[in-house]
């Protein structure tokens, strides 16, 4: 049976909770809330350290369970996650596992995923970290995603940066798709898997190489335990899966909106299956204020990207995990010899 990571990735508000909480569903995988730490870890390797020694690996996991990050919504107990971090594969991937490991033990499941959807722009950061894991990439109609993100109380952009941040999620999965080997990276659309959950996931675990398991087209009771109380805007996951949200930007988005959104967005939505409205196209001041955004947001990533190629020139120590059978092929080392398949922790 496979114990490689899993990673939800896609645009902010596609539907990744939902999909985070029916893989958490499932008996084998678990899938905490946002961490956010990984991300943070992997742009901070330099000043952490080279892993292969114990007191780097020791000051690293101290960080992890601090007040600066989301370890604490894991449920992990922080002293045994520190123990097992430093007696751990020296590399920061293997660290990082560690945390996520010990969150399904909670569960007592073999196999564990992560779920952000900025993660999507990120694959090449987590392939390094995970050299084993797979992707699932949850898409949605790039209009309702505009509508909802515009509504959140923590996005503090406006309309433009958020139709931006749809065709980059996109654009992202095309590139992946290309790239990345087919058991590696797999995309399904948030309007199929909410009509029919059943076709949808047993083909998302024939993916995984999982048996589909019923209980994961009724993922609201692992909302109590994967959904923070203070994400108020998950609420829709405690319950069933709903359709009712599905095309709701026809009365969510401004005209204007909807013009702009067609009109930059047009030939992405149509690729995906996503049929247009036919409104009039958008101001030009609109679409040219646009364009400047996406300018911008692009030679920020660029700039991203090329401050990450040097610090790989200058790495203290090994980068991915060596913790699951599939990592440990990868980099040549012969498997850990494993006493009891999942030890009893207490919740």
């Amino acid at each position: 049976m496979s114990d490689r990571p899993v990673f939800v990735v896609g645009c902010p508000r596609s539907g990744t909770t939902l999909l985070q909480l029916m893989l958490h569903s499932h008996s084998r995988i678990a899938v905490p809330p946002e961490t956010r730490f990984v991300g943070a870890v992997y742009n901070k390797r330099r000043s952490f350290g080279d892993m292969r020694q114990a007191g780097k690996r020791l000051a690293l996991a101290e960080w992890i369970t601090g007040d600066r990050t989301k370890f604490r919504e894991m449920g992990v107990d922080k002293d045994e996650f520190i123990r097992q971090a430093v007696e751990g594969p020296g590399s920061l991937g293997s660290v990082l596992g560690t945390a996520f490991k010990l969150y399904a033990e909670r569960f007592d499941k073999p196999r564990w995923g992560d779920k952000r959807p900025s993660y999507v722009k990120q694959v090449d950061m987590l392939v390094r970290l995970f050299p084993d894991a797979q992707f699932v990439h949850l898409i949605r109609d790039g209009r309702d995603c505009v509508s909802s993100l515009k509504e959140m109380p923590w996005f503090t952009q406006d309309s433009f940066h958020a139709i931006s941040i749809w065709a980059e999620a996109i654009d992202a999965g095309r590139r992946l798709r290309k790239i990345m080997p087919e058991d590696s990276y797999y995309e399904l659309r948030y309007e199929d898997l909410t009509d029919d959950p059943t076709t949808e996931l047993k083909k998302l675990c024939y993916f995984l190489e999982e048996d589909f398991e019923p209980a994961m087209c009724s993922p609201r009771e692992a909302a109590s335990v994967a959904v923070p109380v203070h994400k108020v805007w998950h609420n829709n996951t405690h319950g069933e899966v709903l359709t009712s949200r599905v095309g709701s930007w026809s009365t969510r988005l401004d005209s204007w909106e909807l013009s702009l959104c067609e009109q930059a967005l047009g030939e992405r939505l149509e690729a995906n299956g996503y049929e247009l409205s036919g409104v009039p196209k958008a101001a030009r001041d609109h679409a040219a204020h646009l364009q400047r955004v996406m300018q911008r947001r692009r030679a920020a990533r660029l700039r991203k990207t090329m401050r990450d190629r040097f610090t790989r020139l200058r790495e203290p120590g090994p980068v991915a995990a060596l913790l699951t059978s599939g990592q440990r092929a990868i980099a040549g080392v012969p498997p850990q010899r494993v006493e009891a398949d999942f030890p009893q922790r207490v919740m």
